[in-house]
């Protein structure tokens, strides 16, 4: 029986690799097949990579979502151009072009923060679902609403809009919400009950991102919407 458990939380966390390289593939031959930005690849890239919180419910044991998360922090620093071996980061060059068409060291903050909300809260995802789905998807939202619609232009620590800012509150409430949804299928809470801490989610993530410049974002982000869903007692 445990042989049976261990085989099937090592088969999810191999899925889940095949999962984010499949990802990885893809994001980084957008371009060249729909003939679209690399931004726009990179902004796939992290939705993408935000769904990750939908398979933690699944296993076992909280030390399998860790190490699915944990190596891609290593992943991300051997693709930027930071990385001391090179070599490497020509080996993983759809990744590496992806990386520095961004702030580079963003990708690396990203699985940073994800990794560090799965250490501590694998047994509770909807947590990590508060921190990840705000710069998944609405930090998404608000990149590509700003860049394309973006005329009534503010700056706090970065050049902003207030169209982005408005895409970035809606997209992030939507996404937390129907994540909502779903981790109260498997957990005993009700969905109604968590609205307006999923609501102050949303506002205290469009202002973080509104702070955060230079791709900091994706450190700031996710912390402090996780921690924000936790002092409301959002955490069950």
């Amino acid at each position: 029986m445990i042989g049976e458990e261990v085989f099937m939380n090592v088969l999810l966390v191999l899925l889940c690799y095949a999962y984010v390289l499949l990802v990885i593939i893809v994001s980084s031959r957008m371009d060249r097949v729909l003939h679209i930005s690399r931004k726009v690849s990179r902004k796939f890239l992290h939705v993408m990579i935000g769904n990750l919180p939908f398979i933690i419910p699944f296993f076992t044991a909280n030390i399998y979502p860790v190490l699915v998360a944990a190596p891609f922090i290593l992943v991300a620093f051997l693709a930027s151009p930071y990385s001391p071996f090179k070599g490497i980061g020509q080996k993983m060059k759809g990744l590496a072009d992806i990386t520095e068409e961004g702030h580079h060291f963003g990708l690396i903050l990203y699985a940073f923060s994800y990794t560090l909300l799965v250490l501590f809260f694998a047994s509770e995802p909807y947590v990590i679902a508060a921190g990840i789905l705000p710069m998944a998807y609405g930090d998404a939202a608000a990149s590509m609403v700003g860049e394309r619609y973006g005329r009534r232009k503010y700056r706090l620590l970065a050049d902003k809009s207030l169209e982005g800012s408005a895409a970035m509150f809606f997209t992030s409430f939507l996404s937390f919400a129907l994540s909502l949804v779903f981790f109260s299928l498997l957990y005993s809470f009700s969905v109604f009950e968590k609205i307006s801490a999923a609501i102050t989610v949303a506002t205290v993530a469009t202002f973080v991102e509104g702070f955060s410049p230079m791709g900091f974002d994706n450190l700031t982000v996710p912390i402090l919407s996780a921690l924000t869903f936790l002092l409301l007692n959002g955490g069950v």
